[in-house]
């Protein structure tokens, strides 16, 4: 049984510009984000949360350091590799559900199952499946436009599912929402990640929310403070 972390990261750091225009956004981060473990992430706008979650759900590349996806080294994968492996061990929540707004919720999820080499059959099936469990199944046939705001992101956490990853990594997921409905997808959000027993790094603002976790983590000044 492989006992290592669902992601680990060894050493990274993460700068732009050169010499006297070099910006450190990340020093030297260890982190390890263990199977079946929620973790927040908190820290103020500006501290590196958003590059960080890039960093971890292979997004963007380090400027040094070594990341392991379920043990293995992908630190110089190459852009096709890193690609496959968004697609079969992540998936993403952004703070803005970037649904496709000429498609339904039914076919926002279905998609990413369809580019994965599901079949239609299989897609509309697992996607049907999804939006019931976040709430929506009498809003499948609803294009984007025509939902709430809470709506739109729960579509967003179906669709982050729509693979069967190991890892959800969901950026300010309820940012953009009233406290009351943000409340309610952080829950539903919440309660499919333990269902599914995935490992979730949860970035947030809301001190109420990250204590919900199992795990607080804070970026400051480039660096990674526990708790």
């Amino acid at each position: 049984m492989n006992n290592r972390p669902a992601i680990e990261l060894v050493s990274i750091s993460r700068f732009y510009g050169k010499k006297e225009t070099r910006l450190d956004v990340l020093k030297d981060i260890n982190f390890a984000l263990n199977k079946g473990e929620i973790t927040a992430l908190v820290g103020p706008s500006g501290s590196g949360k958003s590059t960080l979650l890039h960093i971890t759900g292979l997004l963007d590349q380090p400027s040094g350091g070594q990341i392991f996806v379920q043990g293995k080294d992908v630190s110089c994968a190459s852009d096709k590799e890193r690609t496959l492996l968004r697609r079969k061990e992540i998936g993403f929540v952004y703070q803005y559900h970037l649904l496709l707004p000429d498609f339904n919720a039914l076919e926002n999820v279905m998609l990413p199952q369809l580019i994965n080499g599901k079949s239609e059959k299989q897609a509309k099936g697992r996607a049907e499946e999804l939006l019931e469990l976040v709430g929506l199944k009498h809003r499948l046939m609803h294009r984007s436009g025509e939902l709430s705001g809470g709506e739109q992101q729960r579509v967003a956490i179906a669709r982050a599912l729509a693979n069967e990853p190991s890892v959800l990594l969901a950026d300010e997921p309820t940012g953009n929402l009233d406290p009351k409905t943000a409340e309610g997808v952080f829950q539903t959000l919440l309660s499919l990640v333990k269902e599914k027993k995935l490992s979730a790094l949860i970035a947030t603002h809301n001190p109420e929310l990250a204590l919900q976790m199992d795990r607080q983590i804070s970026v400051q000044n480039g660096l990674i403070k526990e708790g």
